[in-house]
């Protein structure tokens, strides 16, 4: 009993032992996103803008990332509490609820890449729609259209890292954006194929994100809950249009459709 004891006993401290790792090794995470929540509390976008990564800043400018944070609650910041953390290498999660100052509970989730050797915040997702108040759900679960400049924020996500790929002649980076039902369905060569004229052509995609789509209204979403975003960048001479279709895959809007064409 005694040999037991001290067997579960170690078990316990093995387990704190690791939890404690992993608390020490994702606390640079854990401080970005707090200086990042001061700044939008303060309302200065332009420096909370400086804890986002390379990516996240060439796809979103002030105005925008204000806008998400109004529309998601996340601007009276007051406390944030992370009850998952994960970290392979130079990438990282957390998982958790923020708090503000109302009261109000936003489920969170943040992405991380690791810059320069500092973690700089890669995607923002809200885990569930809408705004929880003493832990009551305000929306139902299922998917609800986006606002504007969450559609703003999916299509250029998509187009910059459909224009790394072009950029580097392979469309793996592309297709482990794409959603689990699309992925079944093709393949990294595949959509090499697809797309091999768009790399003999040398277009630098990269271009359109400067830009701001403009995207037709979306009054609801299809039948199986797929989200339908058309529309183009304003390029010369000629638009840039696009049709992207997605669906919510892991609680979040992936690829599940990708065209798009230049010309009127």
């Amino acid at each position: 009993m005694k040999k037991l004891l001290k067997t579960m006993i170690g078990i316990a401290v093995f387990g704190a032992a690791i939890g404690g790792i992993v608390m020490y090794f994702t606390a640079g995470m854990a401080d970005t996103a707090e200086a990042f929540f001061q700044a939008v509390k303060r309302q200065d976008m332009s420096a909370a803008r400086n804890y986002l990564s390379t990516e996240f800043k060439a796809n979103t400018n002030e105005a925008t990332l204000k806008a998400y944070l109004s529309n998601n609650s996340l601007l009276h910041f007051k406390k944030a509490s992370w009850s998952n953390r994960e970290i392979s290498g130079g990438h990282g999660e957390l998982s958790g609820e923020v708090t503000s100052d109302s009261g109000g509970v936003v489920p969170l989730k943040l992405s991380f890449l690791k810059e320069n050797d500092a973690w700089r915040i890669y995607y923002i997702e809200n885990t569930k729609p809408g705004l929880q108040t003493d832990s009551v759900q305000t929306q139902e679960t299922r998917p609800v259209v986006p606002d504007t400049a969450d559609q703003i924020l999916l299509v250029k996500r998509s187009m910059h890292d459909f224009a790394l790929s072009v950029n580097a002649k392979s469309m793996e980076h592309f297709y482990g954006t794409l959603s689990q039902v699309w992925q079944q369905q093709v393949t990294v060569t595949k959509l090499d194929e697809a797309f091999g004229q768009v790399y003999e052509a040398g277009m630098d995609l990269t271009n359109l994100d400067q830009m701001e789509p403009v995207i037709e209204p979306v009054s609801a979403l299809g039948e199986h809950g797929e989200l339908l975003l058309k529309g183009y960048f304003p390029t010369t001479p000629d638009p840039f249009h696009f049709e992207h279709q997605y669906v919510v895959d892991d609680k979040g809007w992936k690829l599940f459709g990708f065209n798009f064409r230049v010309g009127t």
